[in-house]
């Protein structure tokens, strides 16, 4: 045996029990780095679902305009709070102005 293929036999053995050691070592390292097949991910498969079943339409839109009405209350809410933060740095404004203008009016 060449001494090229003798080195190649060894450092094939000497890398199959490093991996062997990493395996038992780190069980979850190596899961994590072994190559996995992907799962067929089927494009569209919850629009397909939603046409073709009614009660999970049916569902699917009764979620949907809850979501909406949640939104659209979050954000009524929001543009509320902005008109009074935007009103106290109105007032706050003037009484920086004219200090004397404010204890009159008080």
């Amino acid at each position: 045996m060449k001494a090229a293929a003798r080195l190649r036999v060894r450092l094939h053995l000497a890398l199959g029990a490093a991996e062997i050691h990493l395996r038992v070592r780190f069980p979850g390292l190596t899961a994590a780095l072994t190559r996995r097949p992907r799962r067929g991910v089927v494009p569209f498969a919850e629009l397909v679902r939603i046409e073709s079943d009614p009660a999970y339409r049916t569902l699917f839109c009764a979620e949907l305009d809850a979501a909406i009405a949640e939104r659209y209350a979050v954000r009524t809410e929001e543009a509320q709070v902005a008109k009074e933060v935007e009103a106290a740095a109105d007032r706050l404004r003037t009484l920086l102005r004219d200090p004397v203008a404010d204890e009159r009016a008080a």
